[in-house]
């Protein structure tokens, strides 16, 4: 029976601490995806200037080479294209997106919608320019919250677990 005990307790403790490094992880995952949506505006933007594809085209070369959650948002928008415009189909792929981005990350990213399609290249290029710097200023952002929670979190964890089993021993 006490062996069944201290099972239960390493099982607890080992079970918060992983909770915490789950929820530390969420930082980290969200600094990769607004690095790999900026990588990713560069191509945009590079294959707009000099390619003049049309955007759904563009949107399935980026969805193929982009990591899973932000190549899906890509993927959702050239589907939607098919009957909505290229804004209205990016502001919809970018609400319906399983992503770690914050509220204030999408909206950044809805930024992006006002002038996709619409105007020439130049202003599309201008409209990316300007997602672009927001973009950064949401990268800097969540490295200042990696580098303050991410240690929390996954210590935090870590000591709950260790005080419930110290509470029932």
């Amino acid at each position: 029976m006490q062996i069944l005990k201290y099972f239960m307790l390493l099982l607890i403790f080992i079970s918060s601490s992983l909770i915490g490094k789950y929820i530390s992880k969420k930082y980290t995952y969200r600094l990769e995806e607004l690095e790999e949506i900026r990588n990713i505006l560069n191509v945009f933007k590079s294959k707009i200037r000099f390619t003049y594809e049309p955007i759904p085209e563009i949107f399935k070369e980026i969805a193929s080479q982009a990591k899973a959650n932000i190549g899906e948002i890509f993927e959702e928008a050239r589907k939607n294209m098919k009957v909505l415009s290229a804004g209205e189909a990016w502001e919809k792929a970018v609400q319906a997106s399983e992503t770690n981005l914050t509220i204030e990350d999408k909206n950044v990213l809805f930024m992006l919608s006002k002038m996709l399609g619409q105007t020439d290249v130049e202003g599309q290029i201008s409209q990316i320019e300007v997602t672009e710097e927001f973009l950064e200023k949401q990268i800097k952002e969540a490295e200042e919250e990696k580098n303050k929670n991410e240690k929390l979190y996954s210590r935090l964890g870590t000591t709950i677990g260790l005080a419930i089993v110290i509470i029932l021993i």
